[in-house]
């Protein structure tokens, strides 16, 4: 199995038995830090490489999106033999990362209790909707559930109007970046006790822990914060507005200077003079007229023109990009974070990249994101030690099956 040997994670194997985003998201960091990433798929597969509209090749782009850089070995877990199989492809490697509900993997016999007994340097790693304990443990959870449970999404929208999911699946990516922390730092303890750990991972924690200063503005005033809009809670020239033609600059003028930069680029030096306006402390007490001036005079002027004089200044700005303008900005082509993943036979996706940047540890060379099954032959061989005649009398017996056999290619 070929290995980034300058990889900052090089020598360490991660047994991926997630699916959909959560736990995928996660084990592609690994990937793309270079551990080598097996994925575990049943003969029905990770329901993501169903989910439309887009495909390529059979499999979702949502798949491809958090799948590059692992490989792929398809086991019927329902059949005694595949589940020893799996156990023993956990005890050759040093995470085991699973995002199902909480008790599935007991009633596989698959318990991080029962491995790390054989192997206490085993690190366990579960990503669930709520967690292993509390009144929630068994109930289904989804991206939007814990964005709405915690809080987060009431803050999303405009003021006076419905709360808003965000755009990007938060409750999903946090979880999925929390893990990875939470892993590398079990690792780090490992190195020097030689045990490993279990990580309990839920999503809902992760969702309640970003609300960082929001909580605790509320549980030092008693003062339930509403819809953000636009707007910053404790900055008052900070915010969107709509510009002469039809496109939105965000200005986050932050800082005394910056507002008195602000003022006088947009022709507006009387502003500093008002009392209402003297510090951010009168900002925000009188922040209805002072953005009622804002969008006057920033509708006065073109984005283009507006970038310009802010840049100049020094004003922190920036243009609210719809997603085809972000993927071709400069910056982000300049560090590498649109990739265009190709397959042997021809397939190809453009996926977004990995934001980690090392100034000695090589990055892989990006893998598409495997076929189900794709990798059986040489997980089993070089992982394992079976040989082809052991590997074929699996496929015969269906426990283990291949990405163009029955199940697995439909």
């Amino acid at each position: 199995m070929s290995e980034n040997l300058n990889g900052a994670l090089s020598g360490i194997r991660i047994l991926d038995l997630t699916h959909v985003l959560s736990g995928p998201y996660c084990t592609q960091i690994f990937g793309d830090l270079g551990a080598e990433v097996i994925k575990i798929e049943s003969p029905a597969k990770d329901h993501a490489r169903n989910i439309p509209p887009y495909f390529v090749g059979g499999d979702s782009v949502y798949y491809l999106a958090v799948n590059r850089n692992k490989r792929s070995l398809v086991i019927d877990l329902k059949q005694q033999e595949g589940r020893d199989l799996l156990r023993r492809l956990a005890l050759a490697s040093d995470v085991v990362i699973e995002n199902f509900r909480p008790g599935v993997m007991d009633r596989l016999g698959l318990s991080a209790t029962a491995l790390r007994q054989q192997k206490p340097a085993l690190i366990w790693c579960s990503i669930t909707g709520f967690g292993q304990d509390g009144p929630y443990r068994d109930k289904a959870a989804f991206d939007m559930i814990v964005q709405a449970l915690s809080g987060g999404m009431s803050l999303t929208g405009e003021s006076g109007g419905p709360a808003v999911r965000a755009g990007i699946p938060v409750g999903d990516l946090a979880a999925g970046m929390y893990a990875a922390i939470a892993i590398l730092a079990a690792l780090q303890r490992r190195h020097s006790s030689g045990r490993g750990d279990v990580v309990d991972i839920s999503m809902l924690d992760c969702q309640a822990a970003m609300l960082g200063y929001q909580a605790a503005y509320f549980m030092q005033s008693g003062i339930v914060p509403g819809r953000q809009g636009r707007a910053h809670d404790s900055i008052a020239s900070y915010g969107a507005f709509a510009t002469a033609d039809a496109r939105e600059i965000v200005v986050a003028a932050w800082t005394e200077k910056m507002w008195a930069d602000l003022c006088r680029v947009l022709g507006r030096s009387d502003l500093l003079s008002d009392e209402r306006f003297s510090d951010n402390g009168a900002r925000r007490k009188h922040r209805e007229a002072l953005w009622a001036v804002l969008e006057a005079e920033i509708a006065r002027h073109e984005l283009r023109r507006l970038l310009e004089m802010f840049d100049r200044a020094g004003i922190p700005a920036a243009p609210v990009n719809a997603v085809d303008q972000a993927v071709a900005d400069p910056q982000l082509h300049a560090r590498g974070m649109v990739l265009d993943l190709a397959a042997a036979d021809g397939r190809h996706v453009k996926v977004m990249g990995n934001p980690i940047r090392f100034s000695e540890s090589v990055a892989p060379e990006h893998r598409y994101p495997p076929a189900p099954g794709e990798d059986n032959s040489e997980i089993l061989q070089k992982v394992l030690g079976f040989s082809d005649v052991e590997i074929a009398a699996l496929r015969q017996r269906r426990v283990v099956l291949d990405a163009l056999l029955g199940e697995a290619a439909t």
